[in-house]
């Protein structure tokens, strides 16, 4: 545990003499190194509150100029000698020797290492056994091939200024979010199975999201992992964009490519837990120190990981000091935090007997909870138009509420009750989804109480799942298509942002790989070329209507107009713009297997109407029948409405209605 403030004053005041001893004698190739950690430095690591950690901890090259010296640091306050070790020296231990900051845990010294230089920290830990480790704070990796950290000095020159500027307009309840789910060593490969590097994947990702109308990218992990099959979700690097497809700056140059074509980057990011390899983060400096010293508490049951210690300041400040890093160094616009659920609970995955409560007798880990929370306003204060993303699977309040009113302060959450209910619903025979109808339904009663993502994700095509295609329960000839493009625009009309994993645009008819591409030439076929003509289409009437997103956070943009027929599988709904409701859309689905005849559904006001979309057109893929055009408006009161049309909608097909813009 940490020391009491005052004593820690006390100890770091005494670091300033210890500095004198560590940096070695002014001299030209001196005078342009990086500033050493000072005592403020110090002093705010270890009271957690360090905005800028990156740039007091790690290794930094002496400016351009310098001679080739690089400063290194590191936190280890259980160790009994700190090493830097690499290429520079012949990896040997007692070159570069570095010395404690009295009173700090912190290691700091200099050494002849030049950038692009493999190095590892030799740490002699507590419990006398001498391990060369990956830097904590690297931020260049050898790569999944080998385990060492590189000094590295980034050279990017940014050009998306505008875009940065922008992004803090953003309003992530009432903007418009629509977001491509990316796994980029498995988008797109080069003949020979290789991945692409950074730089060539930035044009055609931006080309294809863009050409599909989508707002963001979202990319599965990309903190540097040793194991290709974790998909990123272990972390050894968190300050490291992986060496897989490039360096720092071509990551740097992948986020600045998309950001000055229009489209948003989040990035996965992970904080519930990291592995175990022995020259990474695990007892670091031969004891416990990122993760929880509690046995009950250290290890993660789901995974055979770690759980990082979040009461502990200093490790709470290596995580929020990393998100910083992510969204200001690097530029992303989001995080995705995964695994929030396992972070709350004391008991996730955990038996009697294998978790002790809390303080006031709960299952609530409050120090969790507190770290979101602060990361949440850190993160939020410092970058105000950024997305924070919880992957929250229970019914925790609060989720996405500010902090102050009590809440985690995330700017939304993925909605893991919806994804479910909808994918069980549209699984089942159109015959028996009638004795369904509150799966669909019930996902409304809760639809505001958080500021949800709708997420059809990586998760839900692995593992035998099946891909999204194959969940359909029409599965004779066309008709699992025509349910797919039914899924799809009804998502896109429901309240929250829209989130579709690679290759579901397209219909994948595998489970997705991290072994191998999307399946591209899917797109020759017409059915599946189909499928992605309409994804692209519900972005764009997405795009000029701002009721199917403007209402997401409350009640005022939704009605329900079919709410009850159950027996025909049919439901109808309105979305508006909270306070124009002139600006409407109506969304009428048929999820049944036949025609319904006669179907008269309320509108808000005479014409014209016409149909925006109906997903049975023959340019999706479908038959091509079905209202299409203008309908002829009634004023014939119905559903709370002074007006109604009545619709001939044919089986497992939704249709979007809206007034018609005036002429010319």
């Amino acid at each position: 545990m940490s020391r009491p403030a005052r004593s820690r004053k006390t100890n770091v005041e005494r670091a300033k003499a210890t500095l004198a001893r560590v940096l070695p004698e002014p001299d030209e190739r001196v005078e342009a190194l990086p500033v050493h950690p000072t005592t403020d430095d110090l002093w705010l690591f270890h009271e957690g509150r360090h905005e800028r950690l990156w740039e007091v901890l790690g290794a930094h090259p002496a400016a351009s100029g310098g001679g080739g010296r690089t400063r290194f640091a590191v936190w280890a306050p259980a160790a009994r000698r700190v090493s830097a070790v690499g290429e520079w020296n012949g990896w040997d231990g007692g070159a570069d020797p570095l010395e404690r900051l009295e009173g700090s845990g912190v290691w700091a010294g200099w050494a002849d290492a030049e950038p692009g230089q493999l190095y590892k920290l030799e740490i002699e830990g507590a419990d006398g056994v001498v391990v060369q480790r990956a830097d904590p704070m690297a931020q260049w990796t050898e790569g999944p091939q080998g385990t060492a950290s590189r000094v590295f000095r980034s050279e990017h020159e940014w050009g998306d200024g505008a875009w940065m500027a922008a992004r803090d307009e953003l309003d992530p309840v009432s903007g418009r979010i629509s977001t491509y789910e990316v796994h980029l060593g498995s988008w797109r490969r080069h003949p020979d199975g290789r991945p692409h590097s950074y730089r060539e994947l930035a044009p055609a990702l931006a080309d294809h999201a863009l050409g599909l109308g989508f707002t963001h990218v979202e990319l599965l992990p990309i903190a540097e992992h040793p194991y290709d099959p974790s998909w990123g979700y272990q972390v050894t690097s968190y300050y490291a964009p992986t060496s897989r497809f490039g360096d720092p700056d071509d990551f740097r140059w992948f986020v600045d490519h998309l950001h000055q074509r229009g489209l948003g980057v989040i990035v996965d990011w992970v904080p519930a837990h990291f592995p175990r390899d022995a020259w990474a983060l695990a007892r670091f400096d031969g004891a416990p120190l990122y993760e929880h010293t509690d046995p009950l508490r250290a290890e993660h049951p789901d995974w055979g990981t770690l759980e990082f210690d979040f009461g502990r300041p200093e490790v709470k400040n290596f995580l929020i000091a990393n998100a910083l890093y992510w969204l200001g160094e690097l530029h992303v616009d989001g995080l995705r935090v995964d695994a929030v659920a396992s972070m709350l609970y004391l008991d996730y995955s955990r038996q009697p007997g294998q978790w002790r409560p809390n303080i006031f007798g709960g299952n609530q880990d409050l120090e969790a909870v507190a770290f979101l929370q602060d990361m949440n306003t850190v993160v939020h204060r410092v970058h105000p138009g950024v997305l924070t993303i919880a992957e929250e699977s229970t019914a925790w309040d609060g989720v996405s509420r500010p902090v102050h009113l009590g809440g985690l302060g995330f700017t939304n959450k993925w909605n893991m009750g919806w994804m479910h209910d909808t994918l069980t619903y549209f699984s089942k025979d159109p015959v028996h989804r009638k004795w369904h109808h509150d799966q669909i339904t019930f996902g409304l009663a809760y639809a505001f109480a958080e500021h949800f993502v709708l997420p059809l994700s990586h998760d839900e095509v692995v593992h035998l799942k099946k891909p999204l295609i194959g969940k359909m329960g029409s599965q004779h000839g066309t008709d699992r298509f025509d349910d797919l493009r039914a899924l799809y625009a009804w998502m896109w009309a429901h309240p929250g942002k829209q989130l579709l994993f690679m290759g579901a645009e397209m219909a994948d008819e595998r489970e997705w790989s991290h072994d191998r591409e999307i399946d591209w030439g899917l797109l020759q076929d017409p059915s599946h070329s189909g499928v992605a003509a309409l994804v692209a289409e519900l972005n764009a009437v997405q795009a000029t209507h701002p009721a199917l997103y403007a209402g997401d956070g409350t009640y005022e943009g939704f009605d329900w107009l079919v709410v009850d027929d159950a027996d025909h599988s049919s439901f109808a709904i309105e979305r508006s713009v909270p306070g124009r409701p002139d600006e409407v859309v109506v969304c009428v689905a048929n999820l049944s297997g036949s025609w319904l005849d006669g179907y008269r559904v309320g509108l808000r006001a005479g014409g014209p109407w016409e149909v925006l979309l109906s997903t049975a057109e023959a340019r999706f893929g479908g038959h091509g029948h079905g209202p299409a055009g203008q309908v002829e408006v009634e004023e014939v009161a119905w559903q709370h409405r002074e007006c109604s049309t009545v619709l001939n909608v044919p089986p497992r097909t939704v249709l979007y209605l809206a007034p018609a813009p005036p002429p010319g």
